[in-house]
């Protein structure tokens, strides 16, 4: 079914009225309209945005989901709410799925899920306790991907994504006078050596991962106050989640030293942890399915691993029956996932719409 002008149209507005996370106000409203309007049962939340909607009745329950959160960042010199990680893309490739199934006759309840708050790592636990999965068999996801993974006209059924965690620090102290360095710890001095003793850490060098600092911030205008206070948050990644657990566990170990060594007093909490990819060899066979179906066998590249995280697989983890897989996407995308000027080829648009509603139809027709 081509339906490419509907999804650009939904892509533009979607694109150009972007929300961050937890915000996503209009957008849940847009999304309600529109799928009200396909003959959908929408349900939405009195304490949260997002919302999920149903076609038909009864088993088995097919779900896919779409994040639709934005990322507050610098554009062209100013900040404001950008779909620089493709949620855009992925709200209306699945208002198309919506659109396609009306015209699909089929035994079972198809699941339109959309999630706020995936770049806070911490939509999907709302989801889940709004009891969104309750009962679903299969959830479906798909993602654009950039032009170094894979390019247009080709699609995986399976993204491995690692496991991911971002943690918030604090160092906690009095100011003191330029010329009386003696009288405080300098809060610059404590993250410095944080920062430099992260890239000492050691795991194993046959698992992808990383530590770093991503934010560091300390004292004002006045150059003659040594700043006892100071913020700093860290970005981790690993393919596993045993290797993410070692990684914080080193991390917590070189905190307490730096504590011993410069005498601060250092707080962090973990602001979100994201797991690594539990794979389900059913829901990829009928994602491969789809795929096949689209854009013929030879444009299917079997697993695809990528050191980035989605909290996605958090519908998995807190429910092991669950059977989910991300696809993932390929459209040309350049220069990279968040970027501010991300662009890709949106003639994928279609095609993804394609695949999700093919791989939809392959799971229920296997049910029935």
């Amino acid at each position: 079914m081509k339906i490419k002008q509907e999804l650009l149209r939904h892509f533009r507005y979607l694109h150009e009225n972007a929300e961050v996370s937890w915000q996503e106000v209009n957008t849940t409203h847009y999304l309600k309209d529109v799928l009200h309007e396909l003959g959908y049962k929408v349900t939405t939340f009195n304490d949260c945005t997002g919302l999920y909607a149903d076609l038909g009745q009864g088993h088995p329950i097919v779900a896919v989901r779409a994040d639709i959160d934005a990322l507050w960042q610098e554009v062209d010199g100013c900040f404001k709410a950008n779909h620089s990680c493709g949620h855009d893309a992925h709200m209306s490739m699945v208002i198309g799925v919506a659109k396609c199934m009306q015209h699909e006759n089929f035994n079972g309840t198809l699941r339109l899920i959309f999630q706020p708050a995936e770049e806070k790592g911490n939509g999907a636990l709302k989801m889940i306790e709004k009891g969104v999965i309750q009962d679903v068999e299969y959830l479906y996801g798909i993602h654009l991907r950039p032009i170094q993974e894979i390019p247009l006209g080709v699609a995986s059924p399976v993204i491995i994504h690692g496991a991911g965690q971002m943690i918030d620090g604090q160092v906690k102290g009095d100011d003191s006078h330029g010329a009386r360095p003696h009288l405080t710890v300098n809060a610059i001095d404590a993250m410095t050596l944080i920062n430099e003793q992260l890239n000492q850490i050691r795991i194993d060098p046959q698992i992808p991962h990383s530590i770093k600092m991503t934010y560091i911030r300390a004292g004002g205008d006045s150059r003659n106050i040594i700043p006892g206070n100071g913020q700093f948050g860290l970005d981790l990644r690993a393919q596993t989640n045993e290797a993410m657990e070692d990684l914080v566990q080193k991390f917590k170990q070189l905190i307490n030293g730096v504590r011993t060594t410069t005498g601060a007093n250092i707080h962090y909490n973990i602001v979100t942890a994201m797991p690594a990819a539990v794979q389900n060899e059913e829901a990829i066979h009928f994602a491969h399915k789809g795929i096949a179906e689209v854009i013929g066998e030879q444009n299917i590249m079997p697993t695809l691993i990528t050191s980035g995280g989605d909290d996605f697989h958090f519908y998995t983890i807190k429910n092991p029956e669950l059977k989910a897989t991300m696809i993932g996407l390929g459209c040309n995308l350049a220069p990279g996932l968040h970027h501010p000027n991300m662009s890709f080829n949106i003639d994928a648009l279609e095609i993804g719409t394609n695949i999700l509603t093919k791989t939809v139809l392959a799971t229920l027709c296997a049910k029935q």
